[in-house]
């Protein structure tokens, strides 16, 4: 855990997905040459085994493609809230030893930022904020999916 968090000292989120995308892309790169080595032998066993392993760069490439684009959009959106001087502050909030949010401040805030979302469904803002708050509050799969909710609604406002 120590290790994890010395990590993110050196290294900011961009830099530190930037360097996992090119680790990824060289193990993809083998993959991928090792899959047409298999495939050129003619060998039928070694043409499906191919085959299959080439499936895998293939996907390796359509997530981490769809994750930087995420992160993108979520790095976006936050320029443009703090453009607009309306970036959610935490600063106030309570942290643990750790760094991150105490677990009863993150669960009130998640509660005002969640009737805020209530009070506007259709504000793209309130939907960022609320991803903001599930993250803080440990439940990173429904703050992704928020943020997709937001970065959806912005493209929409801004496209129409």
């Amino acid at each position: 855990m120590a290790q994890r968090s010395t990590a993110r000292r050196l290294l900011g989120p961009r830099a530190a997905a930037i360097l996992l995308a090119v680790v990824l892309v060289g193990y993809l790169v083998l993959m991928g040459s090792r899959s047409f080595t298999m495939i050129l032998s003619g060998q039928p066993v070694f043409v499906a085994l191919g085959v299959a392993v080439l499936v895998l760069p293939v996907l390796g490439v359509l997530l981490v493609t769809d994750q930087i684009r995420f992160g993108a959009r979520t790095e976006h959106l936050a320029r443009r809230l703090d453009d607009e001087d309306a970036l959610p502050d935490v600063s106030h909030l309570p942290l643990r030893p750790s760094g991150r949010v105490r677990r009863d401040a993150a669960d009130v805030w998640f509660d005002e930022k969640q009737a805020e979302l209530e009070s506007d469904p259709e504000d793209w803002r309130a939907w960022f904020a609320l991803a903001q708050a599930y993250d803080l509050a440990g439940d990173r799969n429904r703050g992704r999916k928020a943020m997709r909710k937001a970065i959806e609604m912005e493209r929409a406002e801004t496209t129409g």
